[in-house]
């Protein structure tokens, strides 16, 4: 397996596999790798004649120093994970000087309303990181296709317009969510929780599951009620925040119409660990 971790470097190997016409797939990754990042990677083997996968813990997405400090880091255990599904796969591991060049800022966007949604009242400043690491990184590596997970659906979405916006020439593919066998949505944070809250961690998809189906026969307002309602008596979990939002503006639903897509969002703190989910409602 090949690791690269200097941009001139891997910049000659893409300008290589360029040069034979050979498509690249490319899975980003903050590294602490699970089923749900491996799952992305295989989509990309299948679909790409050759796949680059970075592992990058990026500074600017984080508005919590505490979270960016805590944030699991072992590239080797990554490495070998990898190397389970192939040794052709290559490996992007940068420095930040690397990335930043010195001056670890991020960019400034205009995601047309998207980062002002969900997370970005939340999170003041994460999709400006975001959006800054992902064009570097679109920039240098050149991908054909590119992989995110439906998890951070609102982050997907703001991907999609980063691309649209700045003409990147990439097709952006969106993952279905892997989940453990009981339904947690897979995340590099589940590694931080202690027993008694990964016990009780499945109950957001549960409840996430139930909106659904009173979503059917129900306002908006109505299953955010009885969502905050769930939350109010558990002693593990404690909600943030609970959304019903249109697919494409992210904004919040006001009345249902029915040519119009439907998510649920939800973002629950366990402890100090923030754990998020989402889930298709129509």
């Amino acid at each position: 397996m090949e690791i690269f971790s200097n941009v001139k470097e891997i910049s000659n190997i893409i300008a290589a596999i360029k040069a034979q016409q050979f498509s690249i797939g490319f899975v980003p990754t903050m590294g602490a790798l699970h089923k749900g990042h491996l799952a992305l990677v295989e989509k990309a083997m299948a679909n790409n004649d050759k796949v680059f996968v970075s592992v990058f813990v990026n500074p600017t997405q984080f508005n919590n120093t505490d979270d960016l400090n805590k944030y699991p880091r072992n590239l080797e255990k990554d490495i070998a994970q990898l190397e389970s599904i192939s040794k052709e796969i290559l490996v992007f591991a940068p420095t930040v000087h690397e990335m930043y060049e010195g001056n670890t800022t991020a960019q400034q966007f205009d995601f047309d309303g998207l980062e002002n949604e969900m997370e970005g009242k939340f999170r003041k400043g994460h999709f400006n990181g975001v959006g800054t690491i992902v064009k570097r990184l679109f920039e240098i590596v050149k991908p054909d296709n590119a992989y995110f997970g439906e998890k951070d659906f609102q982050q997907l979405q703001i991907i999609k317009k980063l691309v649209e916006k700045y003409h990147i020439p990439v097709n952006v593919v969106g993952c279905k969510i892997e989940r453990e066998f009981n339904g947690l949505a897979m995340s590099s944070r589940n590694a931080r929780l202690t027993d008694s809250q990964k016990r009780e961690a499945p109950f957001i998809y549960k409840t996430l599951k139930t909106a659904k189906t009173l979503f059917g026969t129900k306002s908006a307002n109505q299953v955010s009620k009885w969502v905050n309602n769930q939350f109010e008596n558990n002693k593990i979990l404690t909600l943030e925040y609970f959304n019903i939002s249109e697919v494409d503006s992210l904004k919040e639903m006001k009345r249902k119409s029915e040519n119009k897509k439907y998510r649920a969002f939800i973002a629950v703190y366990a402890g100090d660990i923030r754990l998020i989910d989402n889930i298709a409602l129509n």
